[in-house]
C-alpha cells in the first residue's frame, strides 16, 4: 500500500500551481466558444473547430502543468498526443472501410452469377437453384450489364455503365430505392408503357449534371458495339434508342453517381441484340457476411466452370484489401510514434531515480524491499501513462464528433466519396488504451530495475 502513496507523491508532489490553473480554465472557456460557434452554425464553422482543438489540447497541457513537473508533463503529453492521433486515424480508416461497404452494397448485390460465355439463356434454372440454395438468400434476378454512350442536345455526351434490372425483383436485391433523390420512386421503371411512351431510365446525379439532364428530360442512349464487335466502316449510323428521365438517384459514391444508369432489362435486351440472354444473376443475402459462404454453395452446385461466382467482397477485393492494409500501416506507425513518446517517460523517470537516491535508501534502510521500491515507480510510470491515455482518449474523441458533426468535404473525384467518414468503434477505442498502457509498462521495467538495484549505504555514503 505504501508504494502507491508513496508514488503518488512523486508525481503530485503536494504543490498545485494556479497561474498554470488558471490558464487551463481560459483555454476550457476558448475551447466551449468555438463549441458554441460549431453547434450555432447550420453548416459548421472552420473557427469554431479550430478554437475547440486549440483550447482542448492548451487545457491539457496547462493543467499538467499545474499539477505536475516539467519532465512529468511533457512525458505525459507525448502520450496524450500520440494516443489521439491513433484514436482519430483509426476512426477515420475505418469510416473509409465503413463507407465504402455501405456504397458498394447500397447498388450492387451481395453474391453475382455469371457465365464464361455469351449464351447465358439458362438463367431461370439458375435463378431457381440460387433461390434455393440457402435460406438465407432473400431475392435472386437477372441483369445485364454493357458500356454505352448516352448524348442530350448538343454537347452533352458521356460514356455510361448501363445495367439492365428486372423491375419487380430490382427492389427485392437492390437498396437502390433509398438513394433516389429526384423521381416518385424507383416504381417509374417498368416497361407497361403507353403507345408512343419513351421507355423509363434512372441515373446517378452528377451525371445528370454533367447532361443537364433532369427528370421528364428525354436522353439518348448509342450502342457503341454490335454482335460482339465493332461497328462495320459500311455501317450505317450505330444504333440508338430514346429515354426518358424518370429518377435520379445519389448514393455519394462518385463512380456509381457519375457513370451510372438504370433500365429495363428488356429493353437492355434490346440495344445489346442478343436475345433472351442476360450477364448474369445477383442476389441478395439475409446476412451479408455469410456472402462467401453462400457462394461456395453455389460454386458446388452450379459448377465453375462454366459459371463464375463472386461475393461482393470479392468483387471489390483490390479496394477493401488496399483500405485495410493502409490502416495497418498508418497503426503500426502511430504506435512506434507512441512508443517514442515513452522515452522521455523513461528520461523522466531515470531523472527522478537519481533525484530520490537519498529517499530510497532510506526507504530499504527502514525494511522496504527491492520489489517495493520498484513498484514505487512503476506507480508513477503507470500513473503518467494512465493521465496521457485518458486525456489523449478524450481529445482523439472529441475531435472525432467535431468532424463527424461539422461534415467536412471531400473531392469525390479523388477519394469517390464526398465527405470525410468518421466511426468510432468501442473495441478499437479500448484496444488503443490497451497497447498505450502496455508501452507505458515496459518504460517503466529500467528505471525501475535501477531503483530496486540501489543499496542503502550508496544512497547515504555522503550523508
Amino acid at each position: 500500500m505504501y508504494e502507491l502513496i508513496i508514488g503518488w507523491r512523486y508525481v503530485y508532489g503536494g504543490r498545485m500551481n494556479r497561474t498554470m490553473l488558471t490558464c487551463a480554465g481560459a483555454s476550457l472557456v476558448l475551447a466551449a466558444f468555438g463549441l458554441y460557434l460549431v453547434l450555432t452554425s447550420s453548416e459548421g464553422s472552420v473557427p469554431g473547430v479550430v478554437a475547440v482543438l486549440v483550447g482542448m489540447v492548451s487545457a491539457a497541457v496547462f493543467g499538467l502543468l499545474s499539477f505536475f513537473s516539467v519532465f512529468t508533463s511533457v512525458s505525459a503529453l507525448g502520450v496524450i498526443l500520440g494516443v489521439a492521433a491513433l484514436t482519430i486515424v483509426l476512426s477515420v480508416t475505418t469510416g473509409f472501410q465503413q463507407q465504402f461497404r455501405e456504397k458498394v452494397l447500397g447498388v450492387n448485390a451481395h453474391v453475382i452469377i455469371m457465365k464464361n460465355s455469351n449464351d447465358f439463356e439458362e438463367y431461370r434454372h439458375v435463378m431457381d437453384v440460387a433461390k434455393a440454395v440457402d435460406p438465407d438468400v432473400v431475392a435472386v434476378q437477372p441483369f445485364i450489364f454493357t458500356e454505352m454512350l448516352v448524348t442530350r442536345g448538343r454537347g452533352e455526351l458521356s460514356g455510361v455503365a448501363i445495367k439492365g434490372v428486372d423491375p419487380d425483383r430490382v427492389t427485392q436485391v437492390l437498396d437502390l430505392q433509398n438513394h433516389m433523390e429526384k423521381g416518385s420512386s424507383i416504381a417509374t421503371l417498368t416497361d407497361d408503357l403507353a403507345p408512343g411512351q419513351l421507355p423509363p431510365v434512372i441515373m446517378g446525379r452528377e451525371l445528370a449534371k454533367k447532361l443537364k439532364a433532369h427528370v421528364g428530360d428525354d436522353v439518348t442512349l448509342v450502342v457503341a458495339f454490335s454482335d460482339g464487335g465493332m461497328w462495320r466502316a459500311d455501317s450505317s449510323v450505330p444504333k440508338t434508342r430514346k429515354f426518358r428521365v424518370t429518377g435520379i438517384f445519389y448514393s455519394g459514391f462518385d463512380e456509381y453517381d457519375r457513370r451510372l444508369m438504370y433500365v429495363t432489362i428488356k429493353q437492355a435486351q434490346k440495344l445489346v441484340g442478343h436475345g433472351d440472354r442476360v450477364m448474369g444473376v445477383e442476389m441478395k443475402i439475409k446476412d451479408v457476411s455469410r456472402a462467401d459462404e453462400i457462394a461456395e454453395k453455389l460454386k458446388h452446385e452450379l459448377g465453375e466452370p462454366p459459371y463464375v461466382i463472386q461475393d461482393w467482397y470479392e468483387l471489390n477485393h483490390n479496394l477493401f484489401k488496399a483500405l485495410t492494409f493502409q490502416k495497418l500501416a498508418l497503426v503500426i506507425i502511430l504506435t512506434i510514434i507512441i512508443a517514442v513518446a515513452t522515452f522521455n517517460m523513461v528520461s523522466a523517470l531515470t531523472m527522478m531515480v537519481t533525484d530520490k537516491t537519498r529517499e530510497i535508501a532510506i526507504m530499504k534502510s527502514m525494511g522496504a524491499t527491492s520489489g517495493g521500491v520498484a513498484k514505487v515507480f512503476q506507480v508513477v510510470g503507470m500513473t503518467i501513462g494512465g493521465v496521457g491515455t485518458v486525456l489523449g482518449l478524450a481529445i482523439g474523441l472529441a475531435v472525432c464528433w467535431l468532424v463527424a458533426g461539422y461534415g467536412y468535404h471531400l473531392d469525390s473525384k479523388v477519394y469517390l466519396i464526398d465527405r470525410l467518414p468518421i466511426a468510432v468503434r468501442g473495441m478499437e477505442v479500448v484496444l488503443v488504451a490497451a497497447v498505450t498502457m502496455a508501452i507505458c509498462a515496459l518504460a517503466t521495467l529500467v528505471p525501475s530495475a535501477r531503483a530496486s538495484s540501489l543499496t542503502p549505504v550508496e544512497g547515504l555514503r555522503y550523508d
